[in-house]
């Protein structure tokens, strides 16, 4: 399901390597690793001015149309002030602005809340996380993020049409031939329900995907409580190596869109905080492969144009 060349460069090994049913490409050079690029990791300082502290969220985030926002345990889900979706929907995480170790209740009812802001929205939603600011997390205190658009994800494009014609021309599911060639494999993390697998063409640093039994978003209240349980697994194990940082998405498909797909999560690991800059680099750019502009192109030329006159 995938290619890997290996060559020589100097003293190092590197491989390429490409997955067949999406296209895309990596190269893995181990060797890198010895360059320690990752520092040790410093806690986010808190301020008076994070708007997603318990005393100030009520205050500075917008309601839904009807006045309210969703509450469920510590979590507090509303509109995004500055969308980058037709619907997209945030998620305070803990009422704590820092966070050692993440509950299976904390994560579980931010995933439930957020799941009611998406609930009947059409199009292909995804529940995303940047954690920390060398993940591109604009505010440090944990939240998550919910996008619904009418177009899917570059990244999930890719695989709802290799998913298609692996259909077609093998009258199975791609996913069920990936899960039954991985479940004996080196690659192979831990789930039955939900499958657990190290990405063997990775996205980003330790990539790690949870494929699940399921296509689209209402399908997911019954594997909640798992797919948590082995998030904060996976969670544990960046940190036992000593990152943080990182960022999730997790992708679905339109209800009732009979294409072999299977909702799955991407995790990857970044390097740890620099508490000065927050990375331009995010879930969008890293998992959805769709980077998010700020600037017009029109403006850009249009002042490029006024500042040489």
């Amino acid at each position: 399901m995938f290619r890997i060349t290996r060559v020589r460069s100097g003293d190092s090994s590197i491989e390429y390597r490409e997955e067949h049913i999406s296209g895309l490409r990596c190269r893995i050079a181990p060797g890198r690793l010895n360059r320690r690029l990752d520092v040790a990791y410093t806690p986010p300082e808190q301020t008076a001015l994070c708007p997603f502290c318990t005393g100030r969220v009520e205050e500075t985030t917008p309601c839904f149309s009807d006045g309210t926002r969703i509450v469920r345990g510590e979590s507090v889900t509303f509109p995004n002030l500055f969308p980058y979706a037709k619907w997209h929907t945030v998620t305070v995480i803990t009422r704590a602005h820092h966070v050692e170790a993440f509950t299976p209740g904390q994560v579980g009812d931010a995933l439930m809340g957020m799941m009611e802001s998406l609930a009947g929205q059409p199009g292909f939603p995804s529940i995303n996380w940047n954690y920390l600011s060398s993940a591109g997390a604009s505010i440090v205190h944990p939240h998550l993020q919910g996008l619904a658009d009418p177009v899917p994800p570059p990244l999930v494009e890719r695989y709802l049409r290799g998913g298609a014609s692996h259909l077609s021309r093998h009258g199975r599911s791609y996913w069920d031939d990936l899960l039954k060639e991985e479940r004996s494999g080196p690659r192979f993390l831990f789930g039955d329900e939900v499958c657990w697998l190290a990405q063997a063409v990775p996205l980003g640093e330790r990539e790690v995907r949870a494929i699940l039994p399921i296509s689209s978003l209402p399908d997911f209240e019954p594997y909640v409580e798992t797919f948590v349980e082995g998030l904060l697994s996976v969670l544990s194990m960046y940190r036992s190596l000593g990152t943080h940082a990182f960022n999730m998405s997790l992708f679905f498909d339109r209800p009732g869109a009979p294409r072999g797909f299977s909702a799955f999560c991407s995790l990857i690991s970044r390097m740890n905080p620099n508490a000065s800059s927050t990375s331009d680099s995010a879930f969008m750019e890293r998992l959805h492969l769709e980077p998010v502009i700020l600037t017009l192109p029109e403006e850009l030329a249009a002042y490029f144009t006024e500042s040489r006159t």
